[in-house]
């Protein structure tokens, strides 16, 4: 798939976001003043950037209020009503927590359920995808929530357990590209069931469907050199998890929660443009991309 640098930068940055608001819902760490200033404006920050970032991806932005609409059948619109639900909770408890000085701690609650269904919502809008075998496994719901609550968790609860979590990222990150790998031919995807001629006999192609380029082979059979995807891959298995693991044990405090954080968020940019990238889609097999 074609990894548009909008949609890495909406599951990306809202993931975060919403992680963060996630632990600031449940009082971890419970902030008042100007501390919960900084803390709420850096989570809806993220959060609300994320979102308009999806927005890029659309033909006509200006019609991205219809999909609302559509959450019965679709996780994207699940996705975006649960999202501006858990904002609009969390908003009179960051309100009360920066200028009141009182916590609504059942405003918290609920938001931070709320923000964690929007990132399940979120892993959901790919996992279900059956023409994409890479995406539709159990894994990718807990890679993108475990991602949300670990980079949430770096600068809201930097402890042994952050440190933990980041840990268990990286592998289950690399336990997705070792089952990811296999993904499309244990699904049996071939010539064969993609024209429904496998009863007469093998099908091989001749000739490309079409002499020049056009959306699908721009969009969906998106290549990436095995030289390249190696070296991203070492780069985010370090990045989302080792490195900042170190980078916390040795600068504890605010200092080193921002440097790890900064380290994670771009390990978790290599990441999904690897997620977006080695995305194979069973339409590649009529132009011979498989």
């Amino acid at each position: 798939m074609h990894p548009a640098p909008s949609i890495i930068l909406f599951t990306a940055l809202s993931g975060l976001g919403f992680g963060l608001l996630i632990w600031l819902g449940l009082g971890v760490p419970y902030v008042e003043g100007w501390n919960a200033f900084w803390a709420f404006g850096l989570a809806f920050g993220l959060a609300v950037v994320g979102l308009i970032a999806s927005t890029l991806h659309l033909g006509h932005p200006e019609r991205a209020l219809k999909a609302f609409s559509q959450w019965r059948s679709s996780w994207l619109s699940r996705e975006g009503v649960v999202s501006v639900a858990a904002l609009l909770v969390l908003a009179p408890f960051a309100f009360g927590r920066v200028f009141l000085g009182v916590d609504l701690a059942v405003l918290g609650w609920i938001g931070a359920g709320l923000s964690l269904l929007t990132v399940l919502c979120t892993s959901m809008i790919y996992a279900q995808l059956k023409t994409v075998p890479r995406w539709n496994m159990a894994l990718v719901p807990p890679l993108f929530l475990l991602f949300s609550l670990a980079g949430g968790a770096i600068l809201a609860v930097p402890g042994w357990g952050t440190k933990v979590m980041l840990l268990v990222l990286t592998v289950l990150q690399l336990a997705y590209w070792r089952f990811g790998d296999a993904k499309f031919a244990a699904a049996g995807h071939s010539m064969e069931t993609a024209t429904g001629l496998g009863s007469i006999g093998t099908v091989r192609l001749l000739e490309s469907p079409h002499s020049g380029t056009n959306y699908l082979l721009k969009e969906m059979a998106y290549q990436i050199g095995r030289k390249h995807q190696r070296r991203l891959r070492l780069i985010a298995g370090l990045l989302i998890g080792v490195v900042p693991v170190a980078v916390l044990l040795i600068l504890p405090g605010v200092i080193g929660g921002l440097v790890a954080l900064l380290i994670h968020a771009a390990g978790l940019l290599a990441s999904r443009w690897l997620f977006f990238a080695e995305a194979e889609h069973v339409v590649g097999l009529y132009y011979g991309k498989r």
